[in-house]
């Protein structure tokens, strides 16, 4: 099946305004060696299509105001890609779903441009009276997540897995298409509770109480960026990529609630062992 045009939509719900994401994501990754070939200074830069996670729609076109954006679910993006949707750059909320694009030879090798964690939202009056995740568990308590096949509901999975709150799935009463609309829903006081990302929980302030989840319960947040295979070559989308990468990129990242694309390493330093000495001492002569 081919791409048609218009298959991609936009995932905001009518009258929902900035609450509701944008449309199918588009943006891409390639190899290492491409970053470090840019575009020559002072080229003119053509629009290109980029499909983009839903979470990245308010700092993308920080980064960049030219390129043409599509944003929404990362799986839904991948799809449209794979019945030849015109992108010339892929980014993804998660590393698997570029991955596997690679391995079926549809885009380039990708690789981590930014990290984010994940955060329980509850609406601002909070009429369920949740203050913890573990209050996801009372009977009746309406619990809005992303789908299996999202990253973000995929990441929300292992989080309930890793605290042994696998329970509180049963509470769900909408699994939906990207993480803007579990924002939208919880937001607009239609659920009790939703996962999101912690730099969407950012974009309606006041409309929302955010509760912190355990660090030994977050998974690792990976984004990926790469190139399709229909736009190899193409030094737009390189320079693209070169941007996010770029000081000037990761610096609005992380200004809007992103971590780093690299993940700091505690060195624990280590004392070395003051090695014993076996030998006997030696005898005085008499």
């Amino acid at each position: 099946m081919k791409f048609r045009p218009g298959n991609v939509s936009g995932s905001a719900r009518p009258g929902r305004g900035l609450l509701a994401g944008a449309a199918f994501a588009a943006a891409a990754t390639l190899l290492s060696g491409f970053f470090l070939a840019g575009a020559p200074a002072g080229a003119a830069q053509a629009q290109i299509t980029v499909y983009a996670a839903s979470s990245l729609t308010e700092v993308f076109p920080e980064i960049d105001g030219s390129p043409r954006y599509s944003f929404g679910g990362s799986n839904t993006l991948a799809a449209q890609i794979r019945q030849g949707a015109p992108a010339q750059v892929f980014a993804s909320a998660n590393m698997s779903i570029p991955r596997q694009l690679a391995r079926q030879g549809l885009c380039s090798k990708p690789v981590v441009f930014t990290r984010n964690a994940l955060v329980l939202i509850v609406p601002s009056a909070n009429p369920a009276g949740i203050k913890s995740v573990y209050d996801l568990r009372k009977p009746g308590t309406k619990l809005v997540i992303a789908g299996e096949g999202v990253p973000v509901g995929s990441y929300t999975r292992r989080i309930l897995g890793k605290m042994n709150l696998k329970s509180v799935l049963s509470n769900v009463v909408s699994n939906e298409t990207n993480v803007r609309e579990v924002l939208a829903k919880v937001a607009l006081g239609e659920a009790d509770a939703g996962f999101v990302y912690a730099t969407d929980a950012k974009t309606v302030p006041g409309r929302l109480a955010i509760l912190r989840l355990p660090a030994r319960a977050q998974p690792n947040v990976a984004y990926g960026i790469c190139i399709p295979t229909s736009a190899k070559g193409n030094a737009d989308a390189r320079a693209f990529i070169h941007g996010v990468l770029g000081k000037a990129g990761q610096a609005k990242l992380i200004a809007a609630g992103f971590l780093p694309r690299v993940e700091a390493r505690v060195v624990v330093p280590v004392e070395k062992a003051t090695p014993k000495h076996n030998k006997k001492p030696a005898k005085k002569r008499r």
